[in-house]
């Protein structure tokens, strides 16, 4: 069954699924497809204990709006060496393509988003490995939080632990109102160490992220959405994917705008500065003035 991750661009468009049964991953191609080539590059090949990976590399003409594809279905889309090593290469070819503008992040596997780090996996580390591959989880949700276009995740399904941090690194989030989320960790003897504890409280508050971690209670989309955890939920179709198309709706409406840069504060006080005095001199801004001066609307010439 294909499995792994891969990319796709051009997502929003009338798609067309194909499928290679010895690749890790299919893609949804906006434009009339061909087959790839019969060797495929071996720069995107991965083995490993979770079985071979691909994360494929798609160029066809599309609007924008890329998609990162997860597909680990015997594993739940769970966190494993491989699985991280595939998105670290998806977020690679994402990061200096000039015509992405929105990042989609997207499961094949029904009913689930991403369950988390692979425990069956991690349970025959050491604890050297563990410390080392925990810090790779971390540099993952960092790079995610990075990426230098709006990212959206569609949770469709369960969001748990690392699952949660990595929906949690992305800018916003859309939800299944039957989908569950939560930073399980503590009920496994473990505490969140991919993000979590620093991205939850930014979203629902340091009260609510206190008590959700402390308990590794699970809450479901309508929930999520009620204290700001998630941006939008929606009732689950028969599809299984109404986050996704939700959140490709959302996708369609940012890529027309102007994208925010959002830094830390200091920082962000600094930049807003030079923007605003860059903006002092202007026509349009003597304009503006004038026009509500005088009750009108402005007209406005780009300069």
């Amino acid at each position: 069954m294909p499995r792994g991750v891969a990319v796709a661009r051009g997502a929003g468009g009338r798609q067309r699924p194909w499928v290679r049964k010895e690749a890790a991953a299919f893609t949804k191609w906006s434009q009339p497809w061909k087959p790839a080539p019969e060797r495929p590059d071996p720069s995107l090949q991965s083995t490993g204990a979770g079985g071979r990976g691909r994360c494929g590399r798609v160029l066809p003409p599309g609007p924008g709006i890329a998609e990162i594809l997860m597909n680990r279905p015997h594993a739940r889309n769970s966190l494993g060496k491989v699985f991280v090593n595939e998105l670290f290469s998806a977020l690679e070819q994402l990061r200096f393509d000039e015509k992405v503008r929105v990042v989609v992040f997207k499961s094949e596997v029904k009913g689930v988003f991403c369950a988390g780090a692979d425990l069956k996996e991690r349970a025959k580390m050491d604890d050297a490995e563990v410390g080392h591959f925990v810090k790779r989880l971390r540099n993952l949700m960092d790079e995610i939080a990075a990426l230098p276009v709006p990212t959206i995740a569609a949770i469709d399904g369960y969001a748990l632990g690392g699952g949660l941090e990595m929906a949690l690194a992305c800018d916003l989030r859309v939800a299944a109102s039957s989908a569950k989320m939560g930073l399980i960790e503590t009920t496994r003897g473990l505490l969140p160490g991919a993000g979590g504890t620093q991205r939850l409280p930014r979203c629902v508050g340091v009260g609510l992220a206190k008590e959700l971690i402390f308990t590794g209670r699970q809450i479901d989309g309508q929930e999520a959405f009620s204290m700001g955890l998630v941006n939008h939920a929606v009732p689950q179709n028969e599809q299984g994917d109404a986050a996704y198309q939700r959140a490709l709706t959302l996708a369609k409406e940012i890529l027309p705008q102007v994208s925010m840069l959002f830094v830390d504060i200091a920082s962000g006080m600094a930049i807003e500065g030079m923007c605003y005095a860059q903006n002092i001199p202007t026509r349009d801004r003597q304009e503006g003035m004038a026009a509500f001066k005088e009750k009108r609307p402005p007209r406005f010439i780009g300069k």
